[in-house]
């Protein structure tokens, strides 16, 4: 079992947690790793942050899990329906929003995530690790936070993420629209887990709290990525997101960085709740081979 500690920081005018995992046999690499949950939900327990973290850095890398501000729920639009179809109970919905704490919109998670990258180099060494060698991934939201961040660090002309792991990630407030392929893929998926468009807009409008949707930090997709570090990213083929990350690779790949882009068949979004799935091995023998090389 990895003995983890937590520590608080502060960036965005607010404190956050961040929880170590520290790597058994350190091979150098230390990540950076942001759950994801529609910018509004999700915590250090859930699979996606504490079962990943706990299986990488078994795996020789150290990994620090962001606790980030979550942004405001004002305008909780109806989500996509859980496992099977079956959406929270309205009881499951209110715990998570009080289990929060203080809410806040943009730029605060943003402004944290690259707070958590800087704090990381700067104790790397501390736990076998080369401040050389940190990078920055995340999940769904936290993989935006992630991209964006990257953008942020790059622009202020200092240290940059080794590398990007990117989840099923969201990069553009509009996503860019499903092409016929995909379009056969949503449509058999059951109603409301396709993520309509309109819901995932409420989403990202709520995540932006008045800032525009053209903000790089916010939403990187469509933008000069000339200067990115190497990048992974991985969708699923079975969902509507697919879509923003298969173009961010494209704006990658024309500002001349080095891009892996995967898509995962069959999965669905959020695979990386279901360790021990395909899909979910898949993805963490990519990213260790990756933070390893």
């Amino acid at each position: 079992m990895t003995n983890t500690s937590e520590h608080t920081l502060n960036a965005g005018g607010s404190d956050f947690r961040v929880r170590v995992y520290p790597a058994g046999t350190p091979n150098g690499s230390v990540l950076v790793w942001l759950h994801g949950g529609a910018f509004m939900f999700g915590t250090l327990d859930m699979p996606e942050a504490d079962e990943i973290a706990r299986r990488l850095s078994a795996q020789g890398t150290t990994i620090v899990s962001v606790d980030y501000t979550l942004s405001p729920v004002d305008g909780l639009p109806p989500l996509p329906p859980r496992d099977g179809g079956t959406g929270p109970t309205a009881e499951q919905v209110a715990s998570e929003i009080a289990a929060a704490g203080p809410r806040s919109a943009y730029p605060t998670a943003s402004l944290q995530t690259a707070a958590a990258f800087l704090w990381a180099r700067e104790n790397a060494p501390g736990w076998g690790g080369d401040p050389e060698r940190v990078s920055l991934g995340g999940a769904s939201a936290g993989g935006n936070l992630s991209a964006g961040a990257a953008v942020r660090l790059r622009d202020a002309r200092g240290p940059v993420p080794a590398s990007l792991l990117l989840i099923y990630p969201v990069l553009h407030s509009d996503l860019p629209a499903a092409d016929a392929e995909l379009a056969g893929f949503l449509e058999a998926l059951p109603p409301g887990a396709e993520f309509p468009p309109e819901a995932t807009r409420a989403i990202n409008t709520g995540y932006l709290g008045g800032a525009s949707p053209d903000e790089v930090y916010a939403f990187p997709g469509g933008h000069d990525m000339r200067g990115m570090p190497r990048t992974l990213i991985m969708n699923a083929e079975r969902d509507r997101l697919r879509s923003s990350g298969e173009a961010f690779a494209a704006d990658l790949a024309l500002g001349g960085v080095d891009v892996t882009l995967v898509r995962e068949r069959g999965a669905l979004h959020g695979y990386l709740n279901e360790v021990g799935n395909q899909s979910a091995e898949r993805a963490l023998a990519l990213m260790a081979g990756v933070l390893s090389d």
